[in-house]
């Protein structure tokens, strides 16, 4: 479950990125219900991506910018208050991230559906319902 992180150049300190990160990758299974999943866990995974000053925008001008894209499957965060909380908890995190460096108004979080089918992990492409099965069996064990 990639988590992307696009921000301006100079708003997060590497260390701040690493702990944001990983709160990013908590709140998420947090949200889901599948904090410490054995299958699931290690394969929420992403990256943070600066952009250079000058060569982000908002509002059609030039202006920093977070934003935090979470690719799922479409049965992930399926109730209104999972998509409410970890969107509420992602901004939070950022924000604290920034350390006074960036306004909380612009920073922008969403989420994307994969189509069913079309997750792929290690070469196999699963459906939804592999997926549910494999998280399944590792909250079983």
């Amino acid at each position: 479950m990639p988590i992307t992180v696009v921000a301006t150049d100079g708003i997060f300190s590497a260390a701040a990125e690493k702990t944001m990160f990983a709160e990013l990758t908590a709140s998420f299974l947090r949200h889901h219900d599948l904090a410490g999943n054995a299958f699931i866990t290690p394969n929420v995974i992403g990256e943070i991506s600066t952009i250079p000053k000058g060569r982000s925008f908002a509002g059609g001008t030039s202006n920093d910018i977070v934003v935090v894209e979470l690719k799922v499957p479409s049965f992930a965060l399926a109730s209104p208050e999972q998509k409410a909380g970890f969107i509420a908890d992602a901004t939070d995190i950022a924000f604290k991230a920034a350390e006074g460096r960036h306004p909380r108004e612009r920073i922008f979080v969403n989420m994307v559906y994969a189509v069913d089918g079309l997750w792929g992990i290690g070469g196999k492409a699963y459906t939804n319902a592999e997926l549910g099965d494999a998280v399944s069996r590792a909250n079983a064990a």
